[in-house]
């Protein structure tokens, strides 16, 4: 699955554990074993962190994990990390925290909204470089092919220079009949502080970041490949397309 949020693949955000709901009957027989809350967590190495098409472990290696706390309500909360490469003024560490509501509104239709907190506890120069993002997406589902439109707003803060930044996207998938395989499609855009060709030096404040990807299922088990791009200059390690494979488990 491709990454819509940080890790959301976990997209990213993470956020994707928030699902469609299981049907009545296995649901209700859970929720007699586990209670109202629900525990589950996942860790993931992959071989290159793609936040929104742009690299945030310079083209290396990535290891990453989260935890996510569900009530039968609908609401949640959540922490993801992922190792990064920042330099001294982001550190080797995103750590998120983020909470919202998961649910469905109607038959085949689901609603998430939250506000997610982006954090990197490990840089050196004493920036101000956390930062909030609301965000909301509407899920569509349709037998075994689902899509998802969503929208992420970042607020005027210090960390983005003063600017905001507005992420609008939306992903599809297909999970093939009788068999573990899935595909997935994805397109972003970005307008604002975090647009691709502005962080690669180009003076447009916007740009588009898209990827296609399959993946395959054994137990908890998850093993991925996508192909990701995004518009702008393109820097090795941190704009360039890239291939990028993903093992999971979800617990």
């Amino acid at each position: 699955m491709l990454t819509s949020f940080r890790g959301k693949l976990a997209a990213s955000i993470a956020l994707a554990s928030m699902g469609l709901a299981a049907p009545a009957m296995a649901q209700s027989e859970e929720e007699e074993e586990s209670g109202p809350v629900t525990v589950s967590a996942n860790v993931a190495l992959t071989t290159d962190y793609r936040f929104r098409g742009v690299s945030l472990s310079a083209g290396d290696p990535a290891v990453q994990g989260g935890v996510d706390v569900a009530h039968e309500s609908g609401f949640y909360v959540g922490t993801w990390a992922s190792s990064i490469d920042g330099g001294p003024a982001y550190g080797e560490l995103e750590f998120d925290i983020y909470g919202g509501w998961s649910g469905e509104v109607s038959d085949g239709v689901t609603l998430d909204v939250g506000l997610l907190y982006y954090l990197y506890p490990a840089e050196e120069l004493g920036l101000d470089t956390d930062y909030l993002e609301p965000y909301a997406s509407i899920g569509f589902s349709l037998g075994d092919a689902e899509a998802t439109v969503g929208v992420a707003y970042a607020f005027e803060q210090d960390s983005l220079g003063g600017d905001d930044n507005l992420y609008v996207y939306t992903d599809l998938g297909y999970s093939i009949p009788d068999t573990p395989v899935s595909l997935s499609a994805h397109l972003g855009y970005t307008d604002g502080a975090l647009a691709p060709p502005l962080l690669a030096g180009d003076p447009d404040d916007s740009g588009l970041d898209w990827g296609i990807g399959a993946s395959v299922s054994a137990g908890i088990l998850e093993v991925g490949v996508s192909y990701v791009g995004v518009e702008g200059p393109s820097i090795d390690g941190f704009t360039d397309d890239a291939i990028v494979g993903t093992i999971s488990a979800s617990f």
